[in-house]
């Protein structure tokens, strides 16, 4: 943590606006800093501290390293809205064959055998290659994440059920579980305010228990008269 701030990093396709704005209520002492990072920067600015914590996407070489993974995304094949395989709600890598296939070389899926055909060049980004998917030239799989962080009105995207998927975690440095950072992970995982491990829990007040009242007498007092 540096100035009073706590810096955390996300990779795209990340929304962590959710999460940021659990921290706001709950830690008003130390503000939030957000850096959206490309995925392959995220771990090295982790290790030089420049963040304290990061949204990365999985695997990634965790030695040093705490990892929580957090969810798992769909992958998609981005196509133009005419193409083919836009009539359909879904379909398997098989489909592809016969397709050219881009491979940025900011490919975040990690493939054993990669589906159709290479396309005749490796853009130098997943925004590029959305470009020249746009043109006719090919298609991109890649995470749903980044198809709708890269949306064009003239193109579409469906689900490939066999596909590689992206996951995504939520990593910092071993030495590094501060009681901020206890915060951090709670708030990720959904725990309420007085389930957290970081710091001590906010205590409800005590709430104050009426005043006993004491029975009323089964005998009024009543006036002596004057004679």
């Amino acid at each position: 943590m540096t100035d009073g701030e706590f810096r955390l990093a996300y990779v795209p396709g990340v929304t962590p606006g959710k999460w940021a704005g659990v921290w706001a209520e709950r830690v008003r002492e130390v503000p939030l800093r957000l850096l959206h990072t490309p995925a392959a920067e995220v771990v090295p600015l982790l290790r030089n501290g420049g963040v304290e914590a990061a949204f990365v996407r999985l695997p990634v070489d965790r030695e040093g390293l705490h990892v929580i993974p957090l969810y798992v995304e769909t992958t998609v094949v981005v196509v133009p809205k005419d193409h083919a395989v836009a009539a359909v709600e879904e379909v398997d890598l098989a489909d592809l064959a016969d397709e050219d296939v881009f491979e940025p070389l900011d490919d975040v899926l990690t493939w054993g055998e990669r589906p159709g055909q290479p396309a005749f060049t490796r853009p130098g980004s997943t925004a590029d290659a959305i470009g020249l998917v746009a043109s006719g030239a090919g298609v991109l799989l890649l995470p749903q994440s980044l198809a709708r962080l890269h949306h064009r009105r003239d193109l579409t995207y469906r689900t490939v059920t066999d596909a590689p998927q992206s996951q995504i975690g939520l990593a910092w440095l071993d030495a590094e579980t501060t009681d901020l950072m206890e915060e951090l992970i709670g708030i990720v995982r959904g725990r309420t305010p007085n389930s957290s491990r970081g710091r001590n829990p906010r205590q409800q007040p005590a709430r104050k228990k009426p005043p006993q009242q004491r029975p009323a007498s089964k005998h009024r007092h009543q006036k002596r008269r004057r004679r």
